[in-house]
């Protein structure tokens, strides 16, 4: 500040705070250590903070309170800034893979009059004018298989998926996903496209070697391949490709897990994963072959109808990925929500509607076609190397504090 400067500038500089957004007319100057600054002849109060900045040193470290007010975490912590460049530096790559390979990218209804496309809990909300219930949409596939009905042969969409369950460290109410369909391509063609999405991302950010929640993940493609039977009978010592229904119930039993009035052997298969391995995968890993139960929505196997051709990516013990060869026969996948009524009936509260308009398109003709979801929040958490999801979503959602 020179010495010549009003009297009124000199008042107001005493008053500027920590926070405070000021506007400096000058001229650029060197200090006698060699720091660049701006020799003032004007200065203006922009805008005021009437709240004090957590001092620099210490920061914001509070988690709760970082994430309740992530503005002044933003300004106080310039790595979480990172994290969010580094987000969004993500979901330009995906956009940039997905249009270099002729994908159009869709924009499907958030609400819904019909629970499909996963399993899970919806958010249900009243549209006035039409004196109606909707849900919040918990998946964009029916929509957009739709498209593939209409000619549009590949297909995207990243949007947001809302699904009223548990709040956990990979768990958010809201999230984005991206999901993707294409015609004439299958399981094996979703695999590979999956495959060189992660690695397309982590050569434009440059991260291919990965140290997460205290374990170095190799991105390396191909990555590895299980079947989720063959690894279940493995781990249980019973072979449940030839195995009854009672001798099922006492290996769920012996690893106390609970019995729903609807499950099938598939719904004990995948809950068996659930319990002895999911936990223990590590490196990115395929776990392909679902029971059909748990795939409505899913190609029967061609070697065994009881399985279907479906696969999940798994990295250090968490879902990451979702795909399958889609069903397109309109007579199967009507005997596959019919099945997924009687569950909802016995108890299984994520259990699919019947969507009859999805039908009717089916029998319009829909081309053999792979499909595929991808967490975007849970991919981010992977390449910044954060074991919460509240560390990457701008406002995550929480409990108010009263009821803490």
């Amino acid at each position: 500040i020179p010495k010549d400067i009003d009297e009124k500038t000199k008042e107001l500089i005493k008053l500027i705070d920590l926070g405070d957004i000021i506007r400096v007319e000058g001229t650029v100057m060197k200090t006698k250590t060699g720091v660049i600054t701006v020799r003032a002849f004007k200065v203006e109060m922009v805008t005021k903070s009437l709240k004090p900045l957590p001092e620099k040193f210490h920061g914001l470290k509070d988690k709760e309170e970082r994430f309740r007010r992530r503005y002044v975490d933003l300004i106080v912590n310039d790595d979480v800034k990172k994290v969010f460049w580094t987000r969004t530096r993500i979901i330009s790559a995906i956009r940039e893979y997905m249009d270099k390979l002729g994908y159009m990218e869709a924009e499907t209804p958030v609400l819904s009059g019909i629970l499909g496309g996963a399993a899970a809990k919806p958010f249900v909300t009243h549209h006035n004018a039409l004196s109606r219930d909707f849900y919040l949409r918990i998946a964009t596939e029916l929509p957009l298989k739709r498209l593939l009905v209409g000619g549009i042969d590949r297909v995207y969409e990243i949007g947001r998926i809302f699904r009223n369950e548990g709040i956990d460290t990979t768990h958010n109410p809201e999230f984005t996903s991206i999901e993707f369909y294409e015609a004439y391509s299958n399981l094996e063609g979703m695999i590979l496209r999956t495959e060189e999405i992660f690695s397309f991302i982590a050569k434009k950010i440059e991260k291919e070697k990965i140290h997460y929640n205290g374990k170095d993940i190799s991105l390396k493609v191909p990555f590895k391949r299980i079947n989720m039977v063959d690894a279940v009978s493995e781990a249980s010592g019973v072979d449940f490709r030839n195995c009854s229904m009672e001798d099922a119930i006492k290996v769920a039993k012996t690893y106390n897990i609970k019995i729903e009035p609807y499950f099938k052997i598939g719904h004990i298969i995948n809950e068996l994963f659930e319990e002895l391995i999911e936990d223990k995968i590590i490196q990115p890993t395929f776990v392909c072959g679902h029971p059909i139960e748990v795939s409505p929505l899913a190609a029967k196997s061609i070697n065994d109808e009881r399985f279907t051709e479906r696969a999940e990516l798994f990295i250090d013990g968490r879902e990451y990925a979702n795909m399958f060869t889609e069903l397109n026969n309109p007579i199967d996948q009507l005997e596959r929500f019919e099945a997924q009524t009687l569950e909802g009936k016995a108890g299984n509260e994520e259990a699919n509607e019947i969507d009859m308009d999805f039908i009717e398109a089916l029998e319009y003709g829909m081309p053999p076609a792979g499909g595929c979801g991808i967490g975007i929040d849970r991919m981010v958490m992977l390449f910044t190397e954060k074991s919460s999801i509240r560390e990457v979503l701008l406002f995550p959602h929480m409990k108010e504090k009263n009821n803490e």
